[in-house]
């Protein structure tokens, strides 16, 4: 179990990064679960974060790289490897962004990233680690949190019982989205996850708010109101803005409320978290 102090307590983001390339403005941006979380975590008030994870040895990488420096963070624990940077093309249909290609995270897949033990002193002396089921991690997520305070994870849309299943009970914090689902669809679905071993579930439900339950209680809240530019990385801005006011010793509700509110601020700027790079014809 993790040894930081309060005063050491951070965010390590672990995993996924891409680079979001939007077809109608020919322009790619830094995304990936993982990174936006840290990055955006710093950005809205969490003093101390940091990002493992790979990138290709191309433009896009270094583009990556660039930014993850540009946003103050480290790039000591981001490894570079010969091959291709993970990459999405999207494109914006009034605001919401939709996705029409992957390359599946190019070289992060074929590598799938392990812990070495600078990674492992990092976690233990910051606490708390955020991963997504887009980073190939789960043979590492046992060791992490064997020496993590709280390990979050972000199943997206996903639903595949088995990989709940397996997931669920190395999770502290289990972020999901369904905004499909009717309130009572969402509380069955919020207890099923309880029952496979996390112990707080949080649904993200696009213009809906979000859904928070600790198991014993369960929080609703609402979105804040905002002029959307794009939505891209604004559920990733929701997760930042909760976590880092949890880290920061928040209670739940000022959290939610906090995270609601950076969502709401993600949805103004372009990309991820901004940075726009041409792209390169291919």
């Amino acid at each position: 179990m993790s040894s930081a102090t309060k005063s050491e307590l951070g965010l390590v983001g672990v995993g996924d990064n891409v680079v979001d390339h939007y077809i109608d403005q020919d322009v790619y941006y830094p995304g990936g679960n993982a990174l936006n979380v840290v990055v955006l975590a710093h950005r809205f008030g969490l003093a101390t974060s940091a990002y493992i994870g790979i990138v290709g040895d191309d433009e896009e990488g270094s583009h990556v790289r660039a930014c993850v420096l540009a946003e103050g963070l480290s790039d000591k624990y981001l490894r570079i490897a010969r091959g291709e940077t993970g990459k999405a093309k999207v494109t914006l249909v009034n605001g919401d962004r939709v996705f029409v290609y992957s390359n599946k995270g190019g070289v992060r897949k074929r590598l799938m990233l392990r812990m070495d033990q600078d990674d492992l002193n990092l976690i233990a002396r910051l606490g708390h680690v955020h991963s997504s089921c887009f980073s190939y991690l789960e043979p590492e997520l046992p060791r992490i949190r064997a020496i993590a305070q709280g390990l979050s994870f972000d199943f997206s849309t996903g639903r595949e019982v088995g990989y709940l299943a397996t997931i669920c009970p190395l999770v502290t914090l289990a972020f999901l989205s369904a905004s499909d689902l009717s309130d009572t669809e969402t509380e069955a679905f919020i207890a099923s996850i309880h029952s496979m071993g996390a112990p707080m579930v949080c649904v993200t439900q696009g213009e809906r708010g979000a859904v928070l339950s600790t198991g014993t209680r369960i929080i609703r809240q609402r979105v804040v109101p905002t002029e959307v530019v794009d939505t891209m990385g604004a559920g990733d801005a929701f997760i930042a803005g909760f976590l880092t006011t949890q880290i920061n010793g928040a209670s739940i509700e000022d959290a939610l409320q906090h995270a609601a509110t950076c969502a709401a601020t993600a949805c103004g700027w372009n990309g991820a978290f901004g940075h726009p790079h041409p792209a390169q014809a291919k």
